[in-house]
């Protein structure tokens, strides 16, 4: 087997790979798992950050949300950047950049700080991932891409798996800014492999004419980022009495249908909508927005949760969400040696199924829940995940023809990342919403002058040993107490809606399987 003019090593025997190439795998699969902790790792630490900090729940969101945002910006320009500055130096570029900004992360001496800090992060480390897989690609013969994606793969999979867990004990042991500054030692070994073993880019690899989509990622930018901050922002400033939120409103909704017919019009667009003409392709894609939000926006709320009604530290948070991340890792190996010979339709209704009863499961939750209560629906959560994420990739990219693949998968994987970041603006927005709806209903049947208040208020004085044991005047400390009662009851119902309302979209966008399509011959998970 000759090497061709793309490899960047010389090909392996047919017995393995050379030394050189698995120090190439090495480097890439470290370069991704990098950015891939960092998607999770912060979760299990907002508790700590929103009190450390002094922020409020919308406003310590943008730690995840900015991040996720950014890495989504940079999808449709890594391809291009890589093109033109090389796929080694751009490479190299984002692990000293990624690692630059993470201490800057650590170091952050307020929200602000550390939001630009994230999304200067998100910015280079969004092209840690295509740029990873695209580097194993090339410099591993053909007949051992399977073991060597498979590898990538287990990868990609293990870092949502350590991110709380590693998160939480860092938070825990050393404090929440050394999330950011583990990744200082990792960034710069991962450099250093890079700068040793990739071999330098030549120049007939790099971009001869054609230019950046400015515009069309100006437009895109704007628009998302100003329907984000809606998202984020709206319910603190009373929506659309502000005049900020008005201005931001208009602002997305002029922005992203500029941006849809720019896109069609210009011949070598950023995002191709074009492709969108192909059924299964734009079904697939809706479905993908959920999926995403499933896939990131629970993994947002249940810390949150398990934090701020059950009182886990963020090492207990991290180890609940362990067997779930786990699962999902095992089920994944299983499922891409046996996805090709089922229809992958099949298994999406199937996932999705489970998933909506799952959420309802976990919607359930109340005074007595604890891990145990959220163990297996955490797992399930997981497997079921998995169940919908590969075969949707098939049944969404399978039936496209070959000379769309690539412009499809980039449109495809930009949903779901879109689905990531917008959802966990919308359950945050329905959290914050539904708590103070339910504990304005709570509020309504506790009138003081009602008996079975003045006897739980008695009970609460008699336990705090009050010298007013009787009837009134109620002493501030059992208010208190009865009022963390009631905000504690209308958290449990908020959390339960946020369970319900993902189950409720899974099962809205059950119908676009049956336009989706069987993979060519050719498609392979």
């Amino acid at each position: 087997m000759t090497a061709t003019a793309g490899s960047l090593v010389e090909p392996a025997p047919a017995k393995g790979l050379t030394p050189r190439q698995w120090a190439v795998v090495v480097t890439a699969s470290l370069g991704a798992m990098l950015e891939i902790i960092d998607t999770s790792i912060t979760n299990v630490a907002l508790v700590d950050i929103q009190a450390n900090l002094g922020a409020t729940l919308a406003e310590v969101g943008w730690v995840v949300t900015g991040y996720a945002m950014a890495t989504v910006v940079m999808i449709p320009l890594s391809s291009w950047l890589s093109n033109v500055f090389g796929q080694r130096g751009y490479f190299i570029f984002c692990l000293v950049g990624f690692t630059a900004a993470s201490v800057l992360c650590g170091l952050a001496p307020n929200l602000p700080v550390l939001v630009l800090a994230r999304i200067l992060q998100g910015l280079l480390g969004g092209g840690l991932l295509p740029k990873a897989q695209a580097i194993i690609f090339r410099a591993v013969p053909t007949h051992l891409q399977g073991m060597t994606q498979g590898l990538f793969g287990i990868v990609v999979l293990v870092g949502p798996a350590i991110g709380p867990t590693l998160g939480g004990y860092l938070t825990d042991s050393l404090g929440w800014r050394w999330i950011f500054f583990i990744n200082l030692p990792f960034g710069i070994l991962a450099a250093l492999l890079a700068l040793t073993f990739l071999e330098p880019d030549r120049p007939e690899d790099r971009l001869r004419g054609g230019g950046i989509d400015t515009v069309g990622i100006l437009l895109l930018a704007v628009g998302l980022g100003s329907m984000q901050m809606v998202l984020e922002q709206g319910n603190q400033y009373d929506w659309f009495n502000d005049h900020g939120i008005v201005q931001l409103t208009v602002l997305g909704v002029v922005s992203l249908p500029m941006f849809v017919v720019w896109e069609l019009w210009r011949r070598r667009p950023a995002v191709d909508l074009r492709v969108l003409r192909h059924r299964s392709l734009a079904a697939g894609s809706l479905f993908s927005l959920v999926l995403g939000l499933g896939l990131y926006g629970t993994i947002f709320i249940v810390p949150i949760f398990a934090q701020s009604v059950l009182g886990y530290t963020a090492t207990q948070t991290g180890l609940l969400m362990l067997p779930g991340a786990l699962a999902s890792a095992l089920f994944m190996g299983v499922l891409s040696r046996v996805v090709t010979r089922i229809d992958p339709r099949l298994l999406i209704a199937t996932g999705a199924l489970l998933m909506v009863g799952t959420m309802f499961w976990m919607s359930g939750i109340g005074p007595g829940t604890g891990e145990e209560s959220l163990w297996w629906p955490l797992i399930w959560r997981g497997v079921t995940t998995v169940m919908m994420f590969l075969p949707l990739s098939l049944a969404t990219l399978g039936p496209l023809p070959r000379e769309d693949v690539g412009a499809g998968s980039g449109f495809y994987n930009l949903t779901r990342q879109l689905g990531g970041t917008f959802g966990i603006a919308l359950l945050t927005l329905v959290l914050d919403h539904q708590r103070e709806v339910h504990r304005a209903q709570l509020v309504e049947h506790l009138n003081i002058t009602n008996p079975l208040v003045q006897q739980r208020l008695y009970q609460l004085q008699m336990l705090l040993h009050s010298p007013y044991p009787d009837q009134g005047p109620w002493n501030d400390s059992a208010l208190r107490i009865l009022s963390d009662q009631v905000n504690r009851q209308a958290s449990l119902l908020a959390f339960g809606d946020v369970f319900r309302t993902v189950g409720v979209l899974f099962l809205l966008v059950l119908p676009l399987v049956l336009l989706l399509g069987k993979p060519r011959p050719y498609a392979r998970a």
